[in-house]
């Protein structure tokens, strides 16, 4: 006889439930493997923990996919990891597929805190500027102009930090004019030491990105000085030498406020029809376009190095004054910032101004995201465009390139679909005076390059549509920017048409910081510590 077997223990995902080893199973019995069980019930749980449908009431986020759509009341916590639409826009079967920002604001945020404050006239500005105030709309301080007006006003080199559209051109013009109107008897003895240098020699000076926005911010100077009888002038490169004489020397005097371009200022100044020696303050709007840009770098450079910036340096009225009070000004900042600055001026003495709405989405403007191949986008922008009437707004289509512009404007041709066109590569003389004629009515469709992102006044416009989706989490918020407006008749949409893995990148990170309900990420809002001595 063979010795009797010792007893045998078998795992759990092969023991018998309720049976010994070696006896048939129970009649209608089936046994199931340990590690099915475990999976079945881990299922079980997922699908009892996933979220409900959203309850009732207004939505954050509407979701082709209703279990995905977020309501307003519900906030995602800082570190949680939310359940993205986007998140599967990588794989071909994600195509078609949407998603969409819903309003939570029916203004803007600029014009929310500003009816609370004071008026202008309230705020003791010189009575020059009034008039023009009024004439222009504007009433009371919005946010970034009540931030900035009392730091100005003071004299303080700042940092202006506000979202697009909030209306930062009043923010810096009102206190620098007031600044300027505040030394009588100034102007008439300058006017004279001008015819005969033969040099203009401004006391204020503003430094834009493009020629369009010098133009648009002229206007805006003009219309507040001019009143107040302080010449304005709007420099626009582009042309012979005499043409920058001409501008400079217009009748009337040099300019006591001088707005261009840094290629047509480094270009004045290199013919000696421009002196910096007498300005009292300076500005560099749009500034993240004006450094990023590396066609702006060494001409901005040989600007700044023509005024009395630097640490030490007397004053524009000799030693005893304060040196020129410089106003950096944007939405977004490029990280060296503070490196560029560091080389003509004390960026210690710096003021930070920034909004609680910097960086953040839009709330009262609704944006959709429509993931797209590439050949659909033309039909479905062809599709925006003729449900259109033209009591809906004009429209901005951006593209990514200046070929792309015109490609897509031959199409538009070839459907009748009356529009305009504006691009960096275009010349002069076929630019001026396109963004213009946009602006008063001429055609309610413009398609541009990221050219007509950068703080130009687009009222009109209540319809975005992003035909290509922007490099950069910046240029998204600044083609955002020019529909919900300060002044806008309508808070206006975007559209942007996502194609591209790289692309799908940025919307993850757009619509995790909307169902955060935080600024988006990587923005550089602050002026960095100084660079040491000797560095």
């Amino acid at each position: 006889m063979a010795a009797a077997l010792p007893a045998l223990r078998l795992p759990r995902r092969f023991a018998a439930t309720g049976a010994a080893l070696g006896e048939p199973p129970p009649a209608g019995v089936v046994r199931v493997p340990w590690a099915l069980r475990v999976r079945a019930r881990r299922r079980r749980e997922a699908r009892e923990a996933a979220p409900a449908a959203p309850r009732g009431g207004r939505l954050l986020l509407r979701s082709r996919r209703p279990e995905l759509s977020q309501p307003r009341w519900r906030t995602v916590g800082r570190w949680e990891r939310p359940a993205l639409v986007s998140a599967g826009w990588k794989h071909r079967k994600a195509l078609g597929d949407y998603f969409q920002l819903e309003p939570s604001r029916e203004a803007p945020p600029a014009l929310l805190e500003a009816a609370r404050g004071p008026s202008f006239a309230e705020l003791g500005l010189h009575p020059a500027l009034l008039p023009g105030l009024s004439r222009l709309g504007a009433g009371r301080p919005t946010a970034v102009q009540r931030l900035a007006l009392p730091a100005l006003l003071r004299g303080r080199s700042a940092l202006c930090a506000a979202e697009t559209g909030s209306g930062k051109t009043l923010a810096y013009l009102v206190p620098l004019l007031h600044r300027l109107l505040s030394r009588p008897g100034e102007e008439e003895e300058e006017e004279k030491e001008e015819e005969r240098a033969k040099a203009a020699r401004p006391r204020g000076l503003v430094v834009l990105p493009s020629r369009e926005l010098a133009a648009q911010a002229g206007a805006v100077a003009a219309a507040l000085g001019g009143p107040a009888g302080l010449s304005v002038r709007a420099l626009s490169g582009g042309g012979a030498a005499g043409g920058l004489r001409r501008q400079l020397r217009a009748p009337g005097g040099g300019p006591a406020v001088l707005l261009g371009t840094p290629g047509a200022l480094r270009d004045a100044l290199r013919r000696r029809f421009l002196a910096l020696e007498r300005l009292r303050w300076a500005v560099l709007d749009e500034a993240d376009a004006l450094m990023d840009d590396e066609s702006f770098a060494a001409p901005l450079e040989e600007i700044l190095a023509h005024a009395p910036l630097a640490a030490g340096a007397p004053g524009p009225a000799g030693p005893a004054e304060e040196r020129t009070q410089v106003v950096v000004v944007g939405a977004t900042f490029p990280a060296g910032l503070s490196e560029a600055l560091g080389r003509f001026t004390d960026v210690g003495r710096f003021v930070l101004l920034g909004t609680q709405s910097l960086h953040r989405l839009p709330p009262h403007v609704q944006q959709k995201f429509v993931r797209l191949k590439g050949r659909d986008k033309l039909p479905e922008l062809l599709r925006l465009l003729k449900e259109r009437s033209a009591a809906d707004g004009a429209v901005l289509v951006f593209c990514n390139t200046a070929s792309t512009v015109n490609w897509l404007g031959y199409i538009l041709d070839d459907h009748k679909i009356k529009h305009l066109r504006l691009q960096g590569q275009m010349a002069a003389a076929a630019r001026a005076g396109i963004f213009a004629s946009f602006q008063k009515g001429d055609a309610a469709v413009l398609v541009c390059t990221d050219l007509a992102s950068r703080g130009l006044d687009t009222g009109s416009v209540q319809l975005v549509v992003n035909y290509d989706f922007p490099a950069t989490l910046q240029d998204y918020l600044h083609r955002a920017g020019r529909v919900g407006r300060v002044g806008s008749k309508a808070a206006g949409s975007v559209v942007s048409f996502v194609t591209h893995r790289w692309d799908v990148d940025l919307v993850r990170k757009i619509e995790t910081a909307a169902r955060k309900k935080m600024g988006l990420p990587g923005m550089d809002s602050s002026i960095n510590e100084p660079p040491p001595k000797g560095g």
